[in-house]
C-alpha cells in the first residue's frame, strides 16, 4: 500500500515523526501524511499526497517544509515502489482553528503495489 511505503520512508529519512492522522501526544514537530487523489490508467498508478508539516513557529514549519521537499525529492532513487515523485504546489496551510503553524506540500507520485 502505497500510504505506509510514504509514511515509512519519511519516517526513516526525517528527524521529526510522520503520522497518518493527528497523535495524541503532539510533538513540536511533526508531519501528517494524507492521500487525497489516485488513478490507474493503462496499469499505471498514481497517487496525490498532501504532507503537512507542524512546528512551533511559522519559520520552522517552513524549514521542516523544505526539508520534506528534499527527501520527496529523493524518493524516485530511494524507494522501488516509487517510478516518480513530482513537487505539485507548497504553501502556507496554518491552521487558523487551532492556531498551529504548519505547511503543506503536495505530491504526485508514479508508483506500484508489489503483489
Amino acid at each position: 500500500m502505497i500510504e505506509k511505503t510514504i509514511l515509512d520512508y519519511l519516517n526513516t529519512e526525517m528527524s521529526v515523526p510522520a503520522y497518518m492522522e493527528e497523535p495524541e501526544d503532539k510533538p513540536v514537530a511533526y508531519l501528517i501524511v494524507e492521500k487525497t487523489a489516485s488513478s490507474d490508467t493503462n496499469h499505471i498508478q498514481q497517487s496525490t499526497f498532501a504532507i503537512q508539516a507542524y512546528a512551533g513557529t511559522l519559520y520552522d514549519a517552513a524549514v521542516l517544509s523544505s526539508a520534506v521537499k528534499l527527501v520527496m525529492r529523493q524518493a524516485a532513487d530511494k524507494v522501488s515502489e516509487i517510478s516518480r515523485c513530482k513537487l505539485n504546489a507548497e504553501y502556507n496551510y496554518t491552521d487558523t482553528q487551532t492556531k498551529r503553524y504548519r505547511y503543506q506540500s503536495v505530491w504526485n507520485i508514479t508508483h506500484y503495489e508489489e503483489e
